[in-house]
């Protein structure tokens, strides 16, 4: 299958580079980037040599979509919207990585992102959460892959919510992201003095992402969720560690939410369980698609504790997107992302 990737010179759009590359049956047809149009792949990304050999190109929805079955956009928030229109207009079915078709409210996405060219999409888009909405995957024409913080905190959450073992109040999420999460586009915040040895809370308890949260989560349980979400950047390159907190309702051991996480997880190939009171970390799930989960009741607080790991540019992104792909085309689910962790 022909694949072409829409903004593929940014972290996101070279994670699918990078994927897509060892994928047994996915063709790189076309790599779009107005920033460096007309160079080889391998002269801006040194790393791909002997791997792929063709060219950025300026964007040419009509030359890419006689090019190319299957499309994944990785532009900003605002501007991938059009593109991912006139792709839908041309049959083709759509990855998109932005934040444009995550929210069904369209004036909860003007609030957060700015005025939306084309909301008749909005309902259309499948939220591209494999876990929770693999049978819409299947047959959806677009996919809205979703924020690598909300797939940390609603894969976390989502068993604990479905049995109603938690309150859907008082939920608090404080995450810390690697600088990735930023983007590639040079900012004084992401310059390496400013994040090395530091330690740093932004967007508190304003972060865009907070609503796409609770939005996905009051699905899951027919009842407004409500979330205080605190980020935070880390001098690390990738990876999101997401430390959760809510108030047990009724009688709940460490045990028995393990238990609960077994069966609800136990079926998916890239959900891995902590054992009973131990943790992941960001270093275990590096370089792969894999979420890993640990819990704990502490029985004198009556809170229940839930961490998630993973790493932003796969699982919180790129490698979902190939995941969602995966699903929609009726490859096998872990085709192109059996990578195993890299450590150190």
């Amino acid at each position: 299958m022909k694949v072409g990737i829409i903004g593929a010179s940014g972290y996101t759009g070279l994670e699918l580079v990078r994927i897509l590359a060892g994928h047994p049956k996915v063709e790189i047809s076309s790599l779009t980037s107005e920033r460096f149009a007309g160079l080889a792949i391998d002269e801006v990304f040194p790393s791909l040599k002997g791997f792929i050999d063709l060219r950025f190109s300026e964007l040419s929805v009509q030359k890419i979509a006689r090019e190319a079955d299957f499309i994944f956009t990785a532009l900003p928030h605002g501007t991938s919207m059009g593109v991912v229109e006139e792709f839908i207009k041309r049959g083709k079915r759509v990855v998109d990585l932005s934040a444009d078709f995550r929210l069904k409210d369209l004036g909860l996405y003007e609030r957060w992102y700015g005025k939306h060219s084309c909301p008749y999409l909005l309902q259309e888009a499948v939220y591209g959460l494999p876990e929770i909405y693999r049978d819409e995957i299947k047959e959806g024409k677009l996919v809205a892959n979703p924020g690598c913080y909300p797939t940390g905190t609603i894969l976390a959450l989502t068993p604990l919510l479905e049995e109603k073992a938690i309150s859907t109040s008082g939920i608090v999420v404080d995450a810390k992201s690697g600088a990735s999460g930023a983007g590639r586009n040079p900012s004084l915040t992401n310059l390496f003095c400013e994040v090395e040895e530091g330690l740093k809370a932004y967007n508190v308890a304003g972060h865009r992402h907070a609503p796409e949260m609770e939005q996905e989560l009051s699905f899951r349980v027919g009842d407004p969720v409500t979330i205080l979400f605190v980020p935070h950047l880390i001098p690390i390159n990738r990876g999101i560690l997401s430390t959760i907190y809510a108030r047990v309702k009724g009688e709940l051991s460490t045990e028995k939410v393990c238990d609960l996480y077994r069966r609800r997880y136990q079926n998916e190939p890239f959900i891995r369980l902590c054992p009973p009171t131990t943790f992941p970390s960001t270093v275990e799930v590096r370089g792969s698609n894999y979420c890993d989960l640990g819990v704990m009741v502490d029985e004198a607080s009556g809170q229940l504790i839930v961490i998630s790991a993973i790493d932003n540019l796969v699982k919180g992104g790129s490698g979902q997107a190939v995941q969602n792909m995966n699903i929609m085309c009726g490859f096998p689910e872990t085709m192109g992302l059996e990578q195993i962790p890299i450590f150190p």
